[in-house]
């Protein structure tokens, strides 16, 4: 009866421990930059058990030495409301939720950028609603404890763009060698419109979903509302 116990009480502690450290570590990011995150860990101890030789490029550069046009490009392609909600965009949670009622399976979808933010910061790749779950208390932590420019200024840093690249930095040098604060609008729109595939677009750089995708981004860059900054 006593193991009985331990079994159920173990995932408990499991949980309250990992939200634990979450929470520090949220608090900790507030002025602090990540040395990596959960996501950076998990693409290089992939690579190496597939045999690839890929270096980890992550250069953290400051909200404000990151082009207006990436931020708003980034804004128009992945979170139009960013600005305006509390973390989550309802509609799109509905909406993704009837699509994987749909197909049988949790397909994603209808993620912000702070819930995108908390999976790369602290959770997997992994599709289920129990990690839905906990990226969404994540989520709540942050947005309940970490201005909005923090929030996407983390978020620019550990976006993946490619083998081994991470950030806005390291994707400006590798893809325009130039520094990501001197990005035109067109190098920005390009950018931001890899995000949803990023190792897709590596291998197939002429594919022209990329090409319309970027078009895209560039109508709507116009209307991207930024936080708290007035850019």
């Amino acid at each position: 009866m006593r193991v009985f116990k331990w079994l159920v009480a173990l995932p408990f502690a499991v949980f309250i421990l990992f939200n634990a450290y979450v929470y520090g570590s949220i608090i900790t990011y507030r002025a602090v930059a990540p040395n990596q995150t959960a996501f950076m860990r998990m693409r290089i101890q992939s690579f190496s058990e597939q045999g690839k030789d890929i270096a980890l490029d992550y250069r953290w550069v400051p909200y404000h030495q990151i082009s207006v046009n990436l931020k708003k490009a980034l804004i128009a392609s992945e979170d139009a409301r960013f600005a305006a909600h509390s973390g989550f965009d309802w509609d799109g949670i509905r909406h993704a939720f009837e699509r994987n009622q749909r197909s049988g399976k949790i397909r994603g979808g209808g993620s912000t950028i702070s819930q995108q933010l908390a999976k790369n910061l602290f959770l997997n790749e992994s599709r289920s609603y129990w990690r839905k779950a906990e990226e969404a208390a994540i989520t709540a932590m942050m947005e309940a404890t970490t201005d909005k420019d923090r929030i996407f200024e983390l978020y620019l840093n550990s976006i993946e763009w490619g083998y081994g690249i991470f950030g806005a930095e390291a994707a400006s040098q590798h893809f325009y060698k130039k520094p990501v604060v001197k990005l035109t609008k067109q190098q920005a729109a390009q950018l931001a419109a890899r995000v949803p595939r990023p190792l897709y677009y590596v291998e197939h750089p002429r594919d022209k979903s990329l090409r319309a995708r970027t078009n895209i981004i560039l109508k709507r860059m116009g209307s991207a509302t930024l936080p708290d900054t007035g850019e």
